[in-house]
């Protein structure tokens, strides 16, 4: 049992002189994990860590029920269409996804209810455009010679378009 802190001693130097003396009798000699790193230092804290580190340890895996699994297939499914080489590819990705979406909705998962809603194929193209300026631009189509637009006149000023409502106006 641990004697009790003596009046007018601050607690740090007590604590202090507990650790030193316990050094000194050896006490901390063959603890687990001496002169080795401490695990997870530097990374991020996570609530879960002493679940995941029993789980590692027992060499277990935990799935995902269904729902959640769409939910996490439906982000790895956006993200792939973000990186793919062209818009097309990408627009089928977000295709094939939608339709297993589809499928859950006829068919629902195991696991608690989750609604996903489906992915916008043209926002993750405008997405992909953005992300690809180069390459979401279109060669300019060769000229035809014979096109009335390239027949008119560049000089000469074009007749001004009129309303529908100013044709029974004045003129």
């Amino acid at each position: 049992m641990t004697e009790r802190k003596p009046l007018g001693v601050s607690f740090e130097s007590w604590i202090d002189r507990q650790i030193r003396e316990a050094t000194e009798r050896g006490e901390f000699d063959d603890l687990p994990g001496a002169g080795k790193p401490i695990p997870g230092q530097g990374k991020p804290y996570d609530e879960m860590w002493w679940i995941k580190q029993k789980m590692r340890a027992e060499n277990l895996s935990f799935p995902l029920p269904g729902t959640l699994a769409l939910r996490k297939e439906a982000e790895e499914a956006r993200a792939e269409a973000l990186g793919a080489r062209t818009e097309a590819e990408a627009r089928r990705i977000v295709e094939e996804m939608n339709d297993k979406i589809r499928d859950s909705y006829r068919t629902p998962l195991s696991g608690p209810p989750v609604v996903q809603p489906l992915i916008d194929v043209d926002e993750i193209a405008a997405q992909w455009r953005a992300l690809h300026p180069a390459a979401g631009k279109k060669p300019a189509p060769p000229k035809d010679p014979k096109s009335p637009k390239d027949l008119e006149d560049p000089e000469q000023p074009k007749r001004p378009k009129r309303s529908f409502l100013r044709w029974f106006g004045r003129r």
